[in-house]
């Protein structure tokens, strides 16, 4: 099983998602191979490696058409790192110690949903025609 840590730890790769995202913004249905090579300003063979971990690791699919490859960005594995991430924005996190165990989880659970729940909002922003 692909680490999805080690998978975006990559520099290049984190530069190849972004783009993806912003291209998909845009609507964009698919970044070509060369379009990415183009913008990165990479080798077509470091670029092609990249989204060859990226692929393996679901993080984008990719659309034929003729000799032509397509990529899109695929976010369901990214929740792995939210749902890790997620406990680090409380501003002052309880601690066990300061709070009984029940208000404890509820803290961590309302915090969570919180913080999915901005993600959620500001990935909808982020598609709105004009951003």
């Amino acid at each position: 099983m692909v680490d999805i840590f080690d998978v975006i730890a990559d520099r290049t790769r984190r530069d190849i998602l972004q783009l993806l995202l912003e291209r998909s913004t845009d609507g964009q249905d698919g970044t070509s191979v060369s379009h990415i090579v183009q913008v990165l300003g990479a080798s077509q063979p470091t670029v092609s490696k990249h989204l060859r971990v990226l692929r393996d690791a679901g993080l984008v699919s990719v659309r034929e058409e003729g000799q032509h490859r397509y990529y899109s960005l695929q976010t369901a594995p990214l929740d792995e790192v939210d749902d890790w991430l997620v406990p680090f924005f409380s501003v002052d996190p309880p601690t066990p110690a300061t709070l009984p165990e029940p208000a404890a989880h509820a803290a961590d659970v309302v915090g969570r949903a919180a913080a999915s729940a901005k993600h959620a909002v500001t990935a909808a922003l982020r598609k709105l025609p004009g951003r």
